[in-house]
């Protein structure tokens, strides 16, 4: 997961919540210009002891990972982090080494500051299952806010274990989805690419992440079949960061979460 926003409105605070109600090991790392590869899988070091070459584990080993502020480190340390995303394993000097199941990172950028970034490239964006923001909070909940003191989250209790969680994602992927919702699916992702709005549309990744996205969805809300309100509810947050729009964001162009939601208006869903 992506979070884009604004610093102070409780990202990491969101992420430690999460990793202590799964149950889930957390680790943070900030991410800096002068961050390299190994800072984040890990090295190999010589054990004098031992006689031996050992390998050290970075913070990446962990079933949850903040990577805060993503976008401030170097495309070479980006695409360190990009392999565990995608595989769910690192090589360290040719060896393979498994990360632990299961496994998420939620990294975090400002849409808002570019001084002294590193923008994630397209390819990068897409890794991403969902973008999505917080926004600020109400003020009955900034009130709560004021009254509170440090970083919060701690007296957040597990509700599930790993085991169940991994569990959870296994009966994710076995709700029924018919030849219906399939083609909607298909139709939303073909309009990202004819779309005028846009000059680069969804890829077939994109296709896969909505439908692996629907069906958690149906699953939350307690079906082991889809419908189309299913896609609808998560169409704007697996699809509007892995398309391009047709202008500068900085010039005033439309948000891709715009256009996206409009596509999903205007197409008919299956009878």
């Amino acid at each position: 997961m992506l979070l884009e926003d604004v610093p102070g409105v409780g990202k990491t605070t969101l992420a430690r919540a999460i990793a202590a109600a799964l149950g889930c090991s957390f680790r943070r790392i900030q991410f800096t210009s002068d961050l390299l590869p190994g800072d984040i899988l890990g090295v190999t070091v010589f054990d004098r002891n031992r006689a031996e070459f050992r390998f050290k584990q970075g913070p990446i080993f962990a079933n949850l990972v903040l990577a805060d502020e993503v976008n401030r480190t170097t495309p070479k340390t980006q695409s360190a982090l990009l392999e565990a995303m995608n595989t769910g394993q690192v090589h360290i000097d040719g060896v393979r080494h498994d990360l632990p199941e299961p496994f998420h990172v939620i990294a975090t950028q400002n849409p808002r500051e570019y001084h002294g970034t590193f923008p994630l490239p397209e390819s990068q964006l897409d890794r991403f299952l969902i973008r999505t923001s917080m926004g600020y909070p109400d003020r009955d909940a900034e009130r709560r806010v004021m009254h509170g003191s440090g970083e919060g989250g701690e007296d957040v209790g597990a509700v599930v274990e790993p085991e169940q969680l991994a569990a959870l994602q296994a009966q994710a992927r076995q709700v029924r989805m018919d030849a219906g919702i399939e083609d909607y699916i298909l139709q939303l992702v073909d309009a990202t690419r004819s779309s005028t709005d846009l000059v680069l549309g969804a890829s077939p990744r994109g296709t896969q992440a909505l439908t692996r996205a629907s069906r958690a969805y149906a699953l939350l809300e307690g079906r082991d079949f889809t419908i189309p309100d299913d896609v609808k509810a998560v169409a704007v947050a697996v699809l509007a960061h892995r398309v391009l729009p047709a202008g500068d964001p900085l010039a005033g162009a439309r948000p891709t979460a715009e256009t996206i939601a409009e596509l999903v208006d205007a197409e008919p869903p299956p009878a």
